[in-house]
């Protein structure tokens, strides 16, 4: 799905995350790693109440772009315009009123939800963060633990992030991964052509991604041969040859943003690091210098964009197309910073369709009762303004009856988009939307992901030879002109006929 035109001819370069692009995992196993190492921590390291090795993970009560609150352990969900349209206190929900003091706009202030505490849920990564800290909160509001009375709400959080993040660092994650890579990772037969593809036709590809070398090799060498393969075969690192160049460890958003982080070479065979002069030693080698610099090895660790486009040979951002999933990380800080072009990997479309699909009929009759719903509130207006005696007793019948006849169309309506919301996911609705409204990560999709697709290898079904346009923006003007029952009466004005 394009948002903003890009035509891949036009492109030099494209670029793969690989968690959640690339290499997609089964869920709820490979999150189960991350669940039960940090919990583990929390309590064998940090000294956490025994009863935090009794929690159980549920990763379907969870969807991405919910914004964390970790100062008071609430959970939001807002809209493109920053209002909270639902908002959880642990796994608790919080009451219209409640939410509306707590987040409600004041004079001459408007939550921007930016401040430290605020923490965007823009990878699937976060689900584990989130249902450990939601379970915690609970267990602190219970007052059961001194242990955690004596806590914040961000304290607990920020040692949960810690202990997650160790997860994914020390073992417990890549070790298991390592050794059972058919349990956690899921094969897609469309990868390897689609990258071949791209090089026959002359585009650069890379690999850019947090994860470290001796991770990324497991992963790759299980995607490129399907099965779990010896070290002999898994030094060789055929996968490589898939790519022109390979970086691992990129710490982003960092490698996009600082300009200051140093490039190390990488060797495959054991995954050792060497230094290198960077954009220095590239200007060195003289002529072909960025080739020569390839030649001697093209595995590498941390730097920033201007190695990789100094690599690349590519000065203007627009020429590179980078495909990621992470929304702030891969999208909009590339996009934002750089001028990339963006494709945004969206696993969790494939369902939102299937279910928009199957309720299109309910989608149908709700639109119906807005439209009703409007037109009963002109045809109001259009009463107060036109009548001769607003407030005689007729008159005043008529609104009355209109008020009432608006009660209980709204009172439908709202069960009937309850419903619907509903069909998406039982707590937090339809992802791309908050009420009747874009959500806020629609708004971020919309405006920084030029694509966006529900897996990496859709691209590959396109030749490079593929214009990708959009499908045209409306405003509410051209919404209203566009339905068939309108009727326009073009405005005249007086003071031009005068």
């Amino acid at each position: 799905f394009c948002n903003r035109e890009l035509k891949v001819g036009g492109l030099k370069a494209m670029g793969f995350d690989m968690d959640y692009t690339l290499a997609q995992y089964k869920q709820p196993a490979f999150d189960k790693l991350a669940f039960d190492g940090a919990i583990e921590k929390l309590v064998y390291a940090l000294g956490y109440p025994k009863e935090v090795l009794d929690l159980e993970y549920d990763h379907k009560f969870w969807v991405r772009g919910l914004i964390i609150d970790t100062q008071r352990g609430n959970f939001l969900k807002i809209d493109r315009h920053k209002y909270v349209r639902l908002a959880y206190h642990g796994f608790s929900p919080i009451s219209s009123t409640t939410r509306k003091h707590l987040y409600s706009r004041t004079f001459n202030k408007v939550p921007s939800f930016t401040e430290k505490h605020f923490v965007n849920m823009d990878t699937l990564f976060q689900h584990v963060d989130a249902h450990i800290f939601a379970s915690l909160v609970e267990m602190k509001d219970r007052g059961d633990h001194e242990f955690l009375d004596e806590r914040t709400y961000e304290e607990i959080y920020r040692q949960v992030r810690e202990c997650v993040d160790l997860c994914h660092r020390d073992g417990v994650i890549k070790d298991e991964v390592a050794r059972n890579p058919e349990k956690y990772l899921v094969l897609d037969d469309g990868l390897f052509p689609m990258l071949k593809n791209y090089k026959d036709t002359g585009l650069k590809v890379f690999l850019l991604t947090n994860s470290y070398w001796e991770y990324t090799s497991v992963v790759m060498n299980y995607l490129f041969h399907g099965k779990k393969v010896d070290d002999e075969l898994k030094k060789k690192n055929v996968w490589l040859d898939y790519f022109d160049i390979c970086i691992v460890g990129s710490c982003k958003p960092a490698f996009l943003v600082d300009p200051y982080l140093n490039l190390f070479r990488v060797r495959p065979e054991d995954g050792s690091l060497l230094n290198t002069d960077g954009l220095f030693e590239i200007e060195a080698l003289g002529k072909d210098g960025a080739q020569k610099f390839l030649n001697m090895g093209k595995t590498f660790q941390g730097g920033n964009w201007n190695h990789l486009q100094a690599m690349l040979e590519i000065d203007a951002g627009e020429e590179i197309l980078y495909v990621g999933d992470h929304l702030y990380a891969d999208v909009l800080r590339s996009k934002r910073t750089l001028g990339w072009r963006s494709a945004f990997i969206v696993p969790e479309l494939s369902e939102e369709m299937r279910v928009f699909h199957e309720n299109v009929p309910l989608s149908k009759k709700i639109t119906k009762l807005r439209k009703l719903r409007d037109e009963l509130s002109l045809y109001g207006d259009m009463i107060r303004r036109t009548s001769a005696d607003p407030e005689s007793e007729e008159i005043q019948a008529k609104l009355q009856q209109i008020e009432e006849d608006d009660v209980v169309i709204k009172d439908i309506l709202t069960k009937m988009a309850e419903q619907y919301h509903a069909a998406f996911h039982p707590v937090w609705g339809q992802m791309f939307n908050a009420g009747y409204q874009d959500s806020r990560f629609a708004f971020f999709v919309q405006n920084y992901a030029c694509l966006y697709t529900a897996k990496a290898t859709n691209l590959g079904l396109s030749s490079i030879g593929r214009s990708f346009r959009t499908s045209g923006e409306m405003l509410p003007h051209d919404k209203l002109l566009a339905d068939a029952g309108t009727k326009f009466t073009p405005y005249v004005d007086e003071r031009e006929t005068n």
